[in-house]
């Protein structure tokens, strides 16, 4: 009796014990968030003037997870107007072996971004639509390489972590009017057209990857400028913030699509 009675309370302890050393190993996330502007979080202010040209928020949506899980270690090194190159250069340096999430978003200045907004406010519909077809072009034919390289770095470099990879947004609603200086309803189309064949090739290359991509393209659908509810900055001071989300976007558009994927 008394021997049955040792070995239930001993595998009692042991199924606690299985239990309980997985449960807490999975609320333990050492999070490295890279990339560019979109994830460093220009556009909602609040900078932390450590980060300098960086203009790195903790109102984006890097930092907003951080907040509400259970991180034992944050690196936080997205920068403003980062290219997949700078990205290899200057951010995989905190990534290891105990990583266990890394956030990107990143291909659009390698694209040109802010040449193909500018040539568009600028510039004719024709040369606006020019500028556009030239980034759809570098996107197809340039970029993939330049993801793969980086996104099989970041698998090298952190071979234990979930790779999460988040679209852009659609910059503007298609009204027909807008108060939006420099671009008619032509160029908002051909700027739209822009993101969703952007969308395409990061989305196609992460996937070759087996990592997730996350689309935020429905999420800020109704919030694009020209909209009556805008999550995204127009030509705005300081100009860097210009055609970026706001901070509601990054809270609303950007944070409820990483929870979805990453808890």
């Amino acid at each position: 009796m008394k021997v049955r009675l040792l070995l239930t309370a001993v595998l009692g302890v042991l199924a606690a014990a299985a239990v309980a050393v997985p449960a807490q190993a999975a609320t333990q996330v050492n999070y490295a968030a890279l990339g560019d502007s979109y994830s460093a979080g220009v556009g909602a202010g609040g900078y932390d003037l450590s980060s300098g040209i960086c203009s790195r928020s903790p109102r984006s949506y890097a930092p907003l997870w951080a907040t509400n899980h259970t991180v034992s270690h944050f690196t936080f090194v997205a920068c403003g107007g980062a290219t997949t190159t700078d990205v290899l250069n200057t951010q995989l340096g905190g990534l290891n072996a105990a990583t266990t999430l890394v956030t990107i978003t990143i291909g659009g200045n390698d694209a040109g971004f802010v040449n193909v907004v500018t040539s568009c406010i600028l510039g004719t519909d024709g040369f606006c639509q020019w500028s556009v077809d030239d980034a759809t072009w570098y996107a197809d034919n340039v970029l993939p390489a330049k993801l793969d390289h980086l996104y099989a770095t970041i698998r090298a470099r952190a071979p234990n972590a979930r790779l999460v990879v988040l679209g852009y947004p659609r910059l503007f609603e298609l009204t027909q009017t807008c108060s939006v200086f420099g671009l008619d309803l032509a160029k908002r189309v051909a700027l739209d057209n822009a993101a969703d064949g952007l969308a395409r090739v990061v989305a196609g290359r992460v996937r070759a990857v087996g990592a997730t991509y996350v689309d935020v393209r429905n999420a800020f659908a109704g919030h694009g400028i020209c909209g009556a509810d805008p999550w995204i900055n127009p030509t705005t001071w300081p100009i860097t913030d210009s055609y970026h989300p706001t901070a509601t976007g990054y809270r609303y558009g950007y944070l409820p699509a990483l929870v979805r994927v990453a808890g």
